[in-house]
């Protein structure tokens, strides 16, 4: 019997909530100066190349998904593939690069790479909280055979806590389930029901977001509005409104937004297609060149007219094996893998789960707020531009020094959690 490796990639993503914070001080300008400086000198393959794989695996999901709210965070799932990648061999690998995008990059520099990325992100900004956590679980009996190499380039790299432990304990699952849930802040608490006899290895990925408006919306503005959906019926939202500082963008089939949040290097870019373009033909459309062109022509309007519905989505657990089957990497999960970097075995991935939460509200900080310096024109009386975001959209959160896509989702009904 071939043994089973599973991957588990979680995100937990509070939007918009309120944080106290104090003044900035020389230390804390020396800690961003320090992690701006990573966040620019990672490899811009990498990220291209994690952006890539973004929009892929996002399309997959979008076609199984085609009615349904979609939310996952693209980075957690390659780095939790990632970690994984780094044990195949021969032709599991050869798959595994061409699926991840990483072919013609050397492993070890992806490696490296990621360790960089990972350091920049998690002290982006002390007004966003972002927590990047992960972990290897081992069974027991199974030890003796992981190869040390794989456990500290693991380490070395991502940071990775190692675990082993009795899988036949029945309470081993819900201490993975507690790591987990500690890791997202209590938002994602179970993702393991139990643990197979033919499972002896868990890589997992956790990521935490929590962050606060640049500009906060005002929650007495929040009024029920109209919300099309994609069979032209109507349902009630609650629809946050402002006027203010915002990117603004207009292509062809559709408008767009940036809000940032915090010190403006997190934003959240707000994709919405005409009336007459669905949301999937548009997700169909993209890819990593595309929003690089559109994200270079974002211009700051001073007054931006916005609404944009509340919203709270749990997506999954979802499988990804279709998805990542479709894309080229069935090897990895047949009896013809070849995994013998991570252990003296015959592996192969038996699962690869993932499951994001996802929060949209009007709340930040005042101080947050001020933060933001915008410059306004002294030309005649003009008609606002106007960004009512009224029917299925999509959305990214980007670290805008790296540009490394975080976070990705479609909304098709903004009331269905």
């Amino acid at each position: 019997m071939r043994s089973k490796i599973a991957i588990i990639a979680v995100i937990a993503a509070l939007i918009a909530l309120f944080i106290i914070l104090g003044p900035l001080t020389i230390n804390t300008e020396a800690a961003y100066a320090a992690s701006d400086e990573k966040a620019y000198s990672v490899d811009k393959n990498l990220v291209a190349a994690n952006n890539r794989f973004a929009f892929s695996i996002l399309k997959e999901l979008s076609k199984e998904d085609a009615d349904k709210n979609v939310f996952i965070s693209p980075f957690s799932i390659s780095t939790a593939l990632a970690m994984t990648y780094g044990g195949s061999e021969g032709t599991t690998k050869e798959a595994m690069a061409k699926t991840l995008e990483f072919s013609g990059m050397d492993r070890k520099q992806v490696e490296q790479e990621y360790s960089t990325l990972i350091k920049s992100l998690e002290n982006a900004d002390y007004q966003v909280k972002l927590s990047i956590a992960d972990s290897v679980w081992i069974r027991k009996e199974f030890e003796p055979a992981v190869k040390q190499d794989f456990i500290t380039k693991t380490k070395e790299s991502y940071d990775s806590e190692i675990f082993t432990r009795d899988f036949s304990n029945p309470e081993t699952a819900g201490e993975i389930n507690g790591w987990i849930s500690k890791e997202t802040n209590g938002k994602i608490d179970k993702m393991i029901d139990k643990i197979d006899s033919d499972l002896v290895m868990f890589l997992i990925n956790a990521i935490y977001f929590k962050g606060q408006w640049a500009e906060k919306f005002d929650a007495s503005n929040t009024k029920p509005s109209d919300f099309s959906l994609a069979d032209g019926s109507k349902i009630k939202v609650n629809m946050m409104a402002r006027t203010g500082k915002a990117g603004f963008y207009e292509g062809s089939n559709f408008i767009a937004a940036r809000l940032p949040y915090g010190r403006d290097k997190i934003a959240m870019y707000i994709f919405l297609p005409d009336e007459e373009v669905s949301v999937d033909s548009f997700i169909e459309s993209l890819d990593q060149k595309a929003l690089d062109s559109y994200i270079l022509g974002f211009n700051n309007v001073s007054d931006l007219v916005i609404g944009l519905p509340k919203f709270k989505i749990e997506y999954g657990v979802k499988r990804l094996n279709g998805a990542l089957k479709a894309l080229g990497m069935g090897i990895a999960f047949s009896d013809s893998a070849n995994f013998s970097g991570i252990a003296d075995a015959n592996l192969a991935i038996d699962f690869v789960d993932h499951k994001a939460f996802v929060d949209v509200n009007e709340e930040g900080t005042e101080a947050a707020a001020a933060t933001v310096v915008g410059t306004t024109s002294t030309t005649s009386v003009h008609i606002p531009k106007t960004f009512i975001v009224d029917r299925p959209f999509f959305f990214i959160i980007r670290d805008d020094r790296s540009g490394t896509i975080l976070f990705m989702g479609k909304i098709v009904e903004p009331t269905r959690a």
